[in-house]
């Protein structure tokens, strides 16, 4: 017979002290996942501020004594996809007072570039991994930053990603050596490969 897992009734105080000791801490990790995911800073704010929100409404799903960044992370990277499926659906939408002050303005000679992420990505000259990393599929760029940056393990990231293990490792594999393969160039112009 299966044994039936009742969720915990947290009290008041008890979800305070979770949110602040569990959840709070990882904040900066969030928001950094969020925007190697969105690769924009307003967009990855929201999706903090949405998956912190989530996290409370739903804190009774939460077992005290596990990994409380790995229930973080796959919060945002729920909501992120959620996001992203709603938002290709959308029509795109303009905001004609905002176009009606540019063309007014004296930058209408100005080159425009048409994607923020580009524009905002070219401000990073210099920072090739960063760049590399960001070019990367959405589903290889999460790999690495859960693996190499944030230091979870196979079965954690699983559990993140909603994947098989083995579609874990398979994944990072291929995802390192595309970034290898993206930064060969400039290790070799950094002198860390022989010509």
């Amino acid at each position: 017979m299966e044994e039936i897992l009742e969720r915990p009734h947290y009290s008041q105080s008890e979800k305070e002290a979770i949110f602040n000791h569990e959840f709070l801490p990882h904040i900066n990790a969030m928001y950094n996942f969020g925007y190697r995911l969105t690769l924009d800073r307003d967009d990855a704010k929201d999706l903090v501020q949405d998956t912190y929100l989530k996290a409370y409404r739903f804190i009774d799903s939460f077992q005290q004594g596990t990994n409380a960044k790995a229930w973080l992370f796959r919060i945002l990277k729920n909501s992120f996809i959620n996001d992203y499926r709603k938002k290709s659906k959308e029509p795109s939408k303009v905001d004609y007072q905002e176009v009606e002050t540019y063309y007014n303005s004296e930058e209408v000679d100005r080159q425009i570039t048409p994607d923020l992420r580009v524009e905002s990505l070219s401000n990073m000259i210099g920072d090739e991994v960063s760049n590399a990393l960001n070019s990367l599929d959405v589903d290889f760029r999460t790999v690495i930053i859960l693996c190499d940056l944030e230091g979870f393990k196979y079965e954690e990231m699983a559990k993140i990603l909603d994947i098989p293990i083995g579609t874990v490792r398979s994944r990072l594999h291929r995802a390192r050596a595309l970034l290898k393969e993206k930064l060969s160039h400039y290790a070799k112009e950094m002198g860390y490969t022989k010509s």
